[in-house]
């Protein structure tokens, strides 16, 4: 068996460069091992594959079916998919599955997203024993069976059947970033009760117009100005496996992703007998604010689609979201982190309204915050660096969260410093009451953490 870059087990998935680090060779692998996994430690027998648009992922997803049915395990392969139409396949089934996909990461990386017991993403400790196992290799053998199927028509019908429109037909724009959800769009939307307009909503795994992260502002400036040129209510842009979304409203701003959960958590608020809502570490002190001036309660977690998904489910909340743009909502049916029918679902509140977006967030708590900033620190020494950083905030006496990484709380603000669980860097995320406020968190932090980088290094 050809050995295996250990350093691809990432904390909630298995991803890297292709072909340096992922290949064939190590889709076999993986396949044979994730086969033989399932039955050997779940006494499960057939799975559901899939795979997205990629350049290598066809070719990845074919030498992984041939390990997991070398294993002796069955495989129902929907072939080319989103990510959130995977998990409904595994849902429709009540089977674990995998997902070929890297998901917002550049298009020379790929990867696998993968569950082992239902439709929830491995995560954590489960990889951590399914990378022992994978380079331990004693795997199964077998001749497993292949059902090729296709989810297309079902899944748009399941991401339909709850929407319930008002009188107000909106305009949108749609930027699938030349991505898997490309596949279904125009199937989804042109039967809506919109007006859409579509934009690199051709698949092409070069991604040639722009990165397929909505999460990144240089990636939403096409949006941006679709929506301001066709005076669209408002645009959304999807990653590359379809699971995260960014909105752009009519004025041409970007929403920040937030003020999207304030909108989906204020609409089903009435409506949910359980009032509490998960936003992960990275998320602004907004959310906090708005729950709690509903009567409700808001739920700090890790950050982490795998962990979000997981917190949600298994503690029976109505939605919970992500500052990267993962959505799960579970106030209608069972667990949907679908982009697509995040969009639905603002579709739908904006047919009920002849309000702006830009003016129905206008009373929304206001802070100033940084993006993610990302300072390159190796793989071996992130989590080194951000344990300085935490023993420095305890020197200070002050309050922290180290749920994921250090979130510093201030009395006018909060600073957190993370390890990055996809690429070696470290992240960074300022917020504060005043502009001045957050510049100071920046001028404390970044230097802190490049300087405890250098001395790690050079130890």
């Amino acid at each position: 068996m050809e050995s295996i870059n250990a350093e691809i087990f990432r904390a909630y998935d298995i991803r890297g460069e292709y072909p340096k680090e992922i290949n064939e060779q190590t889709a076999y692998t993986i396949g044979r091992s994730y086969g033989s996994y399932l039955q050997e430690k779940y006494n499960k027998n057939t799975c559901i594959v899939s795979h997205d648009n990629r350049l290598s992922s066809e070719t990845l997803s074919q030498n992984l079916i041939k390990g997991i049915t070398s294993s002796g395990c069955n495989i129902i392969n929907y072939n080319l998919t989103t990510t959130p139409m995977n998990y409904y396949g595994r849902y429709l089934n009540q089977l674990p599955g995998i997902m070929v996909t890297a998901s917002h990461n550049p298009a020379g990386d790929n990867g696998f997203k993968f569950s082992f017991d239902g439709m929830i993403n491995a995560r954590g400790e489960m990889i951590e024993d399914f990378k022992n196992y994978t380079l331990n290799g004693n795997f199964k053998s077998g001749i497993g069976n292949i059902n090729n199927s296709s989810i297309v028509d079902k899944y748009i019908e399941y991401l339909k059947y709850s929407i319930k429109y008002g009188k107000n037909k909106r305009k949108i724009v749609i930027d699938p970033g030349n991505g898997a959800t490309a596949l279904i769009v125009r199937k989804v939307f042109d039967s809506s009760f919109c007006n859409p307009i579509y934009i690199n909503d051709i698949m092409d795994g070069n991604f040639p117009n722009h990165h397929p992260d909505p999460a990144v502002k240089e990636n939403m400036v096409q949006l941006q100005k679709a929506v301001k040129d066709s005076k669209a209510d408002f645009g959304v842009a999807y990653d590359g496996d379809g699971d995260r979304i960014g909105v752009v409203t009519d004025t041409g701003e970007i929403l920040p992703i937030e003020y999207l959960m304030i909108i989906f958590i204020q609409d089903m608020y009435p409506r949910v007998p359980k009032k509490s809502f998960l936003y992960d570490i990275k998320c602004s002190k907004s959310l906090d604010d708005y729950i709690r001036m509903l009567g409700g309660n808001p739920i700090m977690y890790r950050t982490g689609a795998s962990y979000t998904q997981y917190k949600v489910h298994t503690d029976d909340l109505p939605f919970g979201g992500e500052y990267s743009g993962h959505l799960y909502f579970r106030d209608r049916d069972a667990d949907c982190g679908s982009a697509i029918y995040a969009t639905l679902r603002l579709l739908e509140i904006m047919s009920k309204t002849n309000e702006k977006l830009s003016k129905m967030i206008k009373d929304f708590p206001k802070y100033y915050a940084t993006e993610e900033i990302k300072i390159p620190v190796s793989d071996t020494n992130k989590f080194q660096v951000v344990e300085k950083v935490k023993e420095y905030a305890k020197s200070m006496n002050y309050p922290i969260s180290d749920i994921d990484g250090v979130r510093i709380t201030y009395t006018n603000g909060w600073a957190l410093v993370r390890a990055s669980n996809t690429g070696p860097n470290v992240i960074f995320r300022g917020e504060a009451t005043t502009e001045v406020g957050v510049k100071s968190l920046e001028n404390i932090y970044i230097p802190l953490i490049e300087k405890n980088s250098e001395n790690i290094e050079t130890l």
